[in-house]
């Protein structure tokens, strides 16, 4: 298992995972020419040759016969070229005494409040690879890449997580919110915001605030919810310390989640260590592993373990990271998260 920076390369690979994927996953639109433009992005991203406001960081899974199986990605900082919109969740209260009546009304303001934050975003894992360490090693791999690179990111890291839809792509949140301003399903919509016209479509949305109690039942229930396939990835970057502050997508009300940089424990926790090769033994934990290159960063999962300031490795892992012992590796343990819940599509940005 290897996670690399995606390359021009990997173009047609990532189109049938596109199309895999459908709708909801935004950023990984099926789109030939978006997803050109997007790798061209990405290739000067992890050259260092973009600023913040356009960095853009997309990573591929490769199985051991080097066949593309996943992707997951990260924006540097989402916002700074054209708003980021969000929904805060609220709460208005009317009472009288004299009327014996106390009223709650849950309420949606639309905001900015997320602007400037790094964004987690494709994350997607093809059906037949569903298992063992692969979700967790694509998700997490973006973690230890944003330590060694800690400057290009910012303080906070947000996801917004796909929110609830149903087998036709039919969103209740939409159809009972949006839909009402515009001529469109949501897989249009969808579609749209793929395609970088998020901003426009929430510029027609109303600016006051929103009383839940106006909306469906059925989109209530999906306020702050997330769709089946994506429950494994929030437990995941929940375990990472990521937290629920309130705020969810305004398309399909999602729950997005945030956290301070420093404190993500694949972040917090990880370590330089000088490579070492030997035996791990059998009871050696995995341990992500990144070679600590920008352009040609190699990411692994693999037994590992620490022995005088070394982290010991077999022979095939340091190949492939391509490094030689005594080099030096970022690495933190790769705990939690049981098998039977490993992530493999996540955020819908």
């Amino acid at each position: 298992m290897l996670v690399r920076a995606a390359r021009l390369q990997d173009l047609s690979v990532l189109l049938k995972l596109a199309l895999e994927a459908g709708s909801g996953l935004t950023s990984l639109p099926a789109s030939e020419e978006r997803l050109e433009r997007r790798l061209h992005t990405v290739a000067a991203s992890f050259a260092g040759e973009l600023p913040v406001a356009d960095a853009d960081y997309l990573f591929v899974l490769e199985d051991d016969q080097q066949q593309v199986i996943g992707t997951s990605g990260v924006v540097a900082a989402a916002g700074l070229r054209e708003p980021w919109y969000s929904y805060r969740r609220g709460l208005s209260v009317t009472a009288s005494r004299e009327l014996n009546v106390y009223r709650q009304q849950p309420t949606l303001f639309l905001t900015n409040d997320l602007t400037g934050a790094s964004a987690l975003c494709s994350l997607f894992l093809s059906l037949p690879h569903r298992h063992s360490l692969y979700g967790r090693l694509l998700s997490r791999a973006r973690f230890i890449h944003m330590a060694e690179f800690a400057s290009d990111f910012a303080p906070k890291v947000i996801a917004e997580m796909r929110g609830l839809s149903d087998s036709q792509g039919r969103s209740p949140f939409w159809d009972s919110l949006g839909k009402h301003f515009f001529r469109m399903d949501f897989a249009q919509a969808d579609y749209l915001t793929g395609t970088g016209s998020k901003s426009f479509i929430a510029e027609m949305m109303p600016r006051f605030p929103l009383y839940a109690c106006f909306l469906s039942e059925e989109a209530r229930a999906a306020m702050g919810g997330v769709h089946p396939d994506s429950a494994p990835a929030l437990a995941m970057l929940l375990e990472e310390g990521m937290q629920d502050q309130g705020y969810i997508d305004i398309f399909d009300g999602g729950v997005t989640i945030e956290a301070q940089f420093n404190q993500i424990r694949s972040i917090r926790d990880s370590q330089t260590l000088l490579l070492a090769i030997g035996t791990p033994g059998d009871e050696a934990p995995n341990w992500l592993i990144h070679n600590r290159a920008r352009s040609n960063c190699r990411i692994t999962a693999a037994s590992a373990r620490l022995a005088a300031g070394t982290l010991v490795v077999a022979a095939q892992t340091a190949e492939r990271l391509q490094l030689r012992a005594g080099t030096p590796v970022r690495a933190v343990p790769l705990v939690g998260t049981p098998l039977d819940i490993d992530p493999y599509t996540d955020a819908r940005g």
